[in-house]
């Protein structure tokens, strides 16, 4: 009998743990589902206010990770830490100083987040340069930035290397620069070459005609050309055509004219001067020379 009782005692213990555990998931999940409702919620809201998808997912996604701790102090009330609540409270500045010294790399990178998220360097969509890795801003997370390369890598960068390394930004205010040099054989009508270079450039589908004008320069006198730099200009917001695919156009479109206009761009020229006079030895046969 008394081991019946004792049985029944332990059973309605383990009943009394079994509803409070399913109570305290109950609640915690429905933290993680109001976590993710709000977090996405919050997100359309500020994209909306300040269309700035980068600072939106940044800012939600924090939001999200308080909903989250604040449901892991209501489920460790539930089951019964209060204690445990009251003694992290209590131990809160060692503990600060514990878990800082040991998490040091995930909070300076929390913080170079958060430096990001509102000084914004860059967006999402961005062509960015960071200590050598080029590729396109995908998103800004609490820890790191994910880019996309050109050849398909996605590279998560530490948010604190983007804070102590120099960052190249090639699509912020919308204008990218390219350029090319053409070399002109020397007694070329110089002026009439540069003139329709500059006309033939703004033919090309995707080079901007205004506000930023395509330039022709004289770069420098070469051994064997006269060196002209061709630059022009491409809208980083509106790309109905890629970059390489304009810069190749251009290239061959002057080049084309340039040769149907009559201008000579010849490779590199060696002259050879014979002071004494005397004839040159060469094994090739002087029918070809």
């Amino acid at each position: 009998m008394k081991l019946f009782e004792h049985f029944s005692l332990e059973w309605s213990i383990l009943q009394q743990w079994l509803i409070i555990a399913g109570i305290a998931l109950a609640v915690f999940l429905a933290f993680l589902f109001l976590a993710r409702k709000s977090r996405n919620l919050l997100r359309n809201r500020l994209i909306k206010r300040m269309d700035d998808h980068l600072l939106a997912d940044f800012l939600a996604g924090i939001f999200g990770t308080l909903v989250i701790l604040a449901g892991l102090l209501v489920v460790f009330r539930i089951i019964g830490l209060n204690g445990v609540i009251s003694g992290m409270l209590a131990g809160a500045g060692i503990s600060a100083f514990i878990i800082g010294f040991a998490l040091k790399d995930i909070g300076e990178n929390f913080l170079a987040g958060i430096i990001l998220a509102f000084k914004r360097p860059f967006r999402v969509g961005d062509i960015v340069d960071i200590n050598g890795l080029k590729g396109k801003v995908l998103t800004l997370n609490l820890r790191d930035t994910q880019i996309k390369t050109g050849d398909g890598k996605d590279v998560f960068i530490p948010n604190a290397v983007i804070i102590k390394n120099p960052l190249i930004n090639f699509t912020i205010d919308g204008f990218l620069r390219y350029d090319f040099i053409i070399g002109l054989d020397y007694g070329s009508d110089y002026q009439a070459a540069i003139d329709l270079i500059r006309k033939t450039i703004l033919q090309v589908p995707g080079v901007l005609e205004s506000p930023k004008v395509p330039g022709v320069w004289v770069m420098e006198l070469a051994e064997s050309t006269l060196n002209v730099q061709v630059t022009f200009w491409v809208n980083t917001f509106q790309r109905t055509i890629s970059d390489p695919e304009v810069k190749t156009q251009a290239i061959l479109k002057v080049l084309t004219t340039l040769e149907k206009a009559g201008f000579n761009m010849p490779a590199h020229v060696v002259e050879l001067k014979n002071y004494q006079g005397k004839d040159f030895k060469s094994s090739i046969p002087s029918s070809l020379l």
